[in-house]
């Protein structure tokens, strides 16, 4: 099947997809600042460079978007229908990237939190985070994924 813009308009639509900052990572770092906590944004020196990095509490978070990370069973967790393979390669080493990343995370002794994209879109999604500073300052779980896969 072929692309329906050209390759110019394609590359320029493609380079405009960020990688930090983006609307659900701001909606969270706006929710996270209201309730008192500070965090390092976007540190190199970890793996997979996370999100948000909460030192004082050990714990990390990664915001995850649906389409690139592959959340389970999400509608927005769609394949483009154009150049599927290259599509299906780029995904699969998206998500085994993060798997080596959230590994080493935890071998080195961080609490790691996944942040989906769909579970931060809508207008809701605040009150619907109010479990999440109390799972940064105090959470048992070594490993926690939100919303679920379902």
């Amino acid at each position: 099947m072929v692309d329906v813009v050209s390759v110019e308009t394609r590359s320029r639509m493609m380079s405009g997809i960020r990688a930090k900052n983006t609307r659900p990572e701001m909606r969270l770092r706006r929710f996270l600042h209201k309730a008192g906590f500070r965090y390092r944004l976007h540190d190199r020196s970890l793996p997979g460079t996370p999100d948000l990095v909460f030192p004082r509490f050990r714990t990390v978070i990664l915001v995850h978007g649906c389409f690139w990370h592959r959340h389970a069973k999400c509608r927005l967790a769609t394949t483009p229908g154009t150049n599927v393979e290259f599509w299906q390669r780029k995904f699969a080493s998206n998500v085994e990237r993060d798997s080596v990343a959230v590994g080493e995370l935890l071998a080195a002794g961080w609490k790691v939190i996944v942040i989906w994209e769909c579970g931060l879109k809508s207008v809701s999604s605040e009150s619907r985070l109010e479990w999440l500073p109390g799972h940064i300052a105090g959470g048992l779980k070594q490993y926690l994924e939100w919303p679920a896969s379902e």
